[in-house]
């Protein structure tokens, strides 16, 4: 027996709008260059956008930034090796999902990144969970699409996902990403107007959406066919307006220029919202069908859930 962590295990609310899951794949074959700037940033004006469904006029007062692309293996693999080699982080082993950690005695657990989270105010609502100060799952070592690996005492991104939209990441590792690049998640309210603009579109693109413009359930895109057919993710910025092996994309981009605002990814926020412990997400992902891909459309899971369907992208303040 080996002194170690054992994660209590939570059941999360059920993503009931991803559809089947995915995993890693062969992407051996579909290595196609994009030409995205995984470090690109943008800003978005301080003003009033069309919020929701029934286009509620909202105002934000503030400029801020926010990623052009959801972060990229590559990114978070190097990310976790300053962190790691700083012991911001580290690697502990758990079973299941983690919302509390105790020092138990266990075999043949599975390992995950762990690190520090100072806890959530509590109020006792209904089927609220408490989340105490204490250490909290960011990623499992290994896990279905997960596009990082240990090799040796470095991670590094799987060979043809470096560009791919890191997976598989808790709220927690999400957080700790962001604010480590001196960010943090975005708002509910961030998030939206990053995606939707001045007008009252319900596709970051427009008013109506194809094949060409994103990657859902079984729209046919070149990494469709991987894991059996559920599919795979695209490289961020995919949806441009080339072709490839073929298959000829539309310019998908949000009014302020932003890739992947829908499918691919379900994309973490950060608002840690009174009397319950959930996490909302928003963008659909792969897995999603095409109508859950518009704008105003939410998920929610606790904030140690991870998913091959789930990633994330910053924001800041602006840097000028």
């Amino acid at each position: 027996m080996k002194r170690t962590y054992i994660i209590l295990l939570l059941t999360a609310v059920i993503l009931s709008a991803c559809g089947p899951q995915a995993g890693s794949g062969d992407y051996s074959d579909l290595e196609f260059g994009t030409s995205a700037d995984p470090d690109a940033w943008v800003r978005v004006g301080a003003g009033e956008f069309y919020e929701g469904q029934f286009d509620h006029e909202t105002m934000v007062d503030y400029d801020y930034e926010i990623m052009v692309n959801n972060v990229t293996n590559a990114q978070y693999a190097e990310y976790l090796n300053l962190v790691m080699e700083s012991g911001g982080v580290e690697i502990a082993e758990y079973i299941g999902l983690s919302i509390q950690m105790e020092d138990v005695d266990l075999e043949n657990d599975a390992q995950g990144i762990v690190g520090d989270y100072p806890g959530d105010a509590f109020h006792g609502y209904n089927h609220e969970v408490e989340i105490l100060a204490g250490i909290r799952l960011h990623m499992p070592v290994e896990a279905e699409g997960l596009g990082i690996a240990l090799d040796g005492n470095e991670y590094r991104p799987l060979p043809g996902l470096e560009n791919h939209p890191m997976t598989a990441v808790t709220w927690f590792g999400a957080l700790a990403y962001c604010e480590f690049n001196g960010g943090r998640l975005p708002s509910e309210i961030e998030w939206e107007k990053a995606a939707r603009g001045a007008d009252r579109r319900p596709y970051p693109w427009g008013y109506g959406i194809s094949e060409s413009n994103a990657n859902y359930y079984h729209s046919d895109d070149p990494f469709d066919g991987l894991n059996a057919g559920s599919g795979g993710t695209t490289p961020i910025g995919f949806f441009n307006g080339q072709a490839y092996a073929g298959f000829q994309t539309s310019d998908s981009q949000s009014p302020y220029g932003l890739n992947d605002m829908a499918g691919n990814v379900w994309q973490w926020t950060g608002d840690v919202y009174e009397n319950t412990h959930l996490r909302y997400m928003r963008g659909g992902s792969l897995a999603s069908y095409a109508h859950d891909l518009r704008i105003w459309t939410r998920n929610s899971a606790g904030p140690d859930y991870f998913s091959p369907n789930v990633g994330f992208r910053c924001v800041r303040d602006p840097m000028d």
